[in-house]
Order: C-alpha cells, then sequence, then structure tokens
C-alpha cells in the first residue's frame, strides 16, 4: 500500500507575527517555521497504519519554497520513506484552488492507495485545499478524522461531530482522510531517524513535471488574492476591582459592566 501524506510548512504559533511595511504579507524575517501541527497528525498515522499492516510506503508531498525542506526532513525522520518537494518559483503563493490543481497533477502522476492530510493548517486556516484535491481526484474524502482503520481495500474513518459524538464513514479506497487532534501522539524524530532521513529520496518537482501551464498555478492561476493584511486590535488591559467588602465589589463591577463596558 501506498500512503501520501500531505505536508505543509508553517510559521510556529509561537512566533510573533509582523507584516510588511506595506501592509502585503507577512514579514518572514526572525520567523521559525515548522510542519504543520495537525499534519504532523498525518504523518505519524501514515506511519501507524503501514506498521499494522507490516508493509507498504509512506510518501511525503508538499509544496513550498526551498526552506520547507526541513519540513519535510522531519517527516521523513519520523519515518517516511522518501518525499516530494513541489517547489518552483511558479508554484507558491497561489490560493486554495491554484495549490490544490498542483497538489492533485503530483498525486496523479505519483498515484497512491491513500492520501492523508490534516484537517487545516494554522496559517491560512483555511482547510479547503484537502476538499479541493479529493474534488480534482474524484476521490472520496473523510475530515475531522480522530480514528482509521484499513481492511478489505476501504477506510474507515471516525469522524468528529457536534456534542462529542462520532459519525463512522466506510469509503472505497483511494481515498483521503483529514485528521485532527486526537486520533495520536505523534513521535519524535529519533537521532538514527534523523541522520537516515539526510540520505532518503526527495524528488523535486516543477510546473513541467506535473503537466500544467503556468497561469494554471501558483499567484497566476490564483482566483482570490489578499488587497492588504492587518493584524487584530491591541488588547486592552483589564479591570480590577479591589477595595471594599465582597458586596460591594459585586456592586462595583456590576456598575462597570452596565454603565462602562455596557454589556448588561
Amino acid at each position: 500500500m501506498k500512503i501520501v501524506t500531505l505536508v505543509k510548512q508553517v510559521p510556529d504559533t509561537e512566533t510573533k507575527i509582523k507584516l510588511k511595511a506595506d501592509a502585503s504579507g507577512i514579514d518572514e524575517e526572525g520567523i521559525k517555521w515548522v510542519m504543520n501541527p495537525y499534519d504532523e497528525f498525518a504523518v505519524e498515522e501514515a506511519l501507524r497504519i503501514k506498521e499494522k499492516l507490516g508493509a507498504g510506503e509512506v510518501v511525503v508531498l508538499s509544496l513550498g519554497p526551498e526552506r520547507a525542506i526541513e519540513s519535510i526532513r522531519t517527516a521523513l525522520a519520523m519515518g517516511a520513506d522518501r518525499a516530494i518537494h513541489l517547489k518552483e518559483d511558479a508554484l507558491l503563493n497561489g490560493d486554495a484552488l491554484s495549490t490544490a490543481k498542483a497538489l492533485a497533477a503530483a498525486l496523479k502522476k505519483e498515484g497512491f492507495d491513500l492520501l492523508i492530510g490534516g484537517r487545516q493548517a494554522v496559517d491560512d486556516d483555511w482547510a479547503s485545499v484537502p476538499s479541493m484535491v479529493a474534488q480534482l481526484l474524484g476521490i472520496p474524502q473523510v475530515s475531522m478524522v480522530s480514528k482509521v482503520e484499513i481492511a478489505d481495500n476501504k477506510v474507515k474513518a471516525w469522524r468528529d461531530i457536534e456534542g462529542g459524538a462520532k459519525l463512522v464513514i466506510e469509503a472505497p479506497m483511494p481515498a483521503l482522510v483529514n485528521a485532527t487532534k486526537g486520533i495520536n501522539e505523534p513521535r519524535y524524530a529519533s537521532l538514527p531517524g534523523i541522520m537516515k532521513a539526510k540520505k532518503k529520496e526527495v524528488k523535486i518537482w516543477g510546473v513541467g513535471d506535473l503537466g500544467l501551464a503556468a497561469d494554471e498555478v501558483g499567484s497566476n492561476g490564483a482566483k482570490v488574492k489578499a488587497s492588504s493584511w492587518s493584524l487584530p486590535p491591541v488588547r486592552q488591559a483589564g479591570t480590577v476591582v479591589k477595595d471594599g467588602e465582597p458586596i460591594d465589589k459585586v456592586k462595583k463591577l456590576v456598575d462597570w459592566m452596565k454603565n462602562v463596558a455596557k454589556v448588561i
């Protein structure tokens, strides 16, 4: 069985984000880049499925600039067998659809039995690329998956729904599942794994390798573009009621909520 995992490199969630002077995007200077946390769940689940079956191959697919190789190597150090890096400039800075087109073209060329991705990327939070990839490939997709089983050339997925309930969905393979938090606990890359990752194959593909035109992908193929970026307003300091007896503090707090905050 060939399992392909979709991996995206994103800013570390603890990184302080700054904007460019012209508000045209994020100032990338000083940013620490990491594998998207939800994609870590996807890689771990792919490895567990392979280990349970006792055979197969886990391939990492990532679209990104040169620096994305760091996250690709992390997945390889965890235990993935090899990787494909889509990194030509013409493929970068696209919207969800142009990105999905590039990934779908790579997947058609590579072939796969099961496709696993994270539920969403924590940088833009669109959570739409996997769905578009599945649509372009014409395969079933299950999102928000917290458990997966493979048997009889079918994928059985437990999907989280409102109220803490689970929806169990069965689909024929090939299929795509989007892993969410709780599906597993990603392993740490061991030192031997890190050393082996340096020698594992990473194919580099561009637009020509995908059989696509330059105006279909990347920024040239994007239908949606951000006109400007802005940071959320600075959170104001809280109000603390200190003096007086408890009943007096309550009265002051209620008065503040009513006449200042105007929430009651």
